[in-house]
């Protein structure tokens, strides 16, 4: 009882950037998008005090992995949890930890996280650049700020369509399912957030990441500009895929970015 009126009273860390939820209606929702599977292995990023963890406990899974980067918040969930023998508490930094275990097994893995929105982006882009395609995840759900959930699901002719959309979009489905208003939060951030369904695709899992990373931040690099000044030495690739060279960077499409970065290739 000792053990869960500290982690209960745990403060938190700014330069962790932790914001816990504290909204029940909110979990609520969350948990309508929980999977339950014998044979899913569920990892929940930066679980804090366990919220989201309470939800995901109850549901079927033959592994769950809650990844804490906080010290004492680990060993913490570690007594919290001890008695279950499927659950594994790894105290680490999640962009250090290595992912490539779940490659090549059987079981379906589903990601779960209130994500600290100062790692999300650099988070989500790790988890989609490798080039072994489709990598070790079945789906994830994910939290981000507003912002940048906003910027994830933004389609092509649209002023939050940018680099980071094709990015994503290239590798994967997505889909806002809820918002997160910054009152389900203790501390209350500044800002508001969403949360993100991510699926994997193989529609272009032959296009080189590296490439196509390259590729946008340089038709990016000024998005006022047209194509045919940002992506001049590109011409008659263009020409070939009947892509308007007057277009500008928000009016190319995914696949339009995808066929270019192919032909580069």
């Amino acid at each position: 009882m000792r053990q869960l009126l500290n982690i209960n009273k745990a403060h938190p860390k700014k330069s962790l950037g932790q914001n816990f939820i504290t909204d029940n209606n909110f979990l609520l929702k969350m948990n309508s998008h929980i999977d339950s599977s014998k044979n899913n292995i569920v990892i929940e990023i930066g679980p804090g005090k366990g919220a989201l963890t309470e939800y995901l406990i109850k549901k079927k899974f033959k592994k769950l992995l809650l990844i804490e980067k906080d010290n004492n918040l680990a060993s913490q969930l570690k007594l919290k949890y001890k008695k279950i023998k499927n659950v594994f508490i790894i105290n680490d930094d999640a962009l250090a930890f290595d992912y490539s275990i779940f490659k090549n097994i059987e079981e379906k893995v589903t990601i779960y996280g209130n994500l600290p929105f100062n790692i999300s982006t650099k988070l989500l882009t790790n988890w989609i650049s490798d080039d072994e395609w489709p990598y070790f995840f079945d789906k994830m759900i994910l939290m981000f700020q507003k912002e940048v959930a906003n910027r994830i699901v933004a389609d092509h002719n649209n002023r939050e369509y940018g680099r980071l959309s094709v990015l994503v979009q290239s590798r994967c489905n997505v889909e806002k399912i809820l918002n997160a208003p910054s009152s389900i939060f203790s501390p209350k951030p500044k800002v508001d957030g969403a949360v993100i369904q991510i699926k994997p695709k193989n529609d272009y899992n032959r296009v080189n990441f590296n490439n196509l990373e390259k590729l946008l931040e340089q038709s990016f690099s000024s998005r006022r500009k047209k194509i045919k000044n940002t992506l001049s030495e590109y011409k008659q690739l263009l020409a070939k895929l009947n892509i308007d060279e007057n277009l500008r960077p928000e009016n190319l499409s995914v696949s339009n970015y995808c066929d270019l970065a192919r032909l580069i290739n």
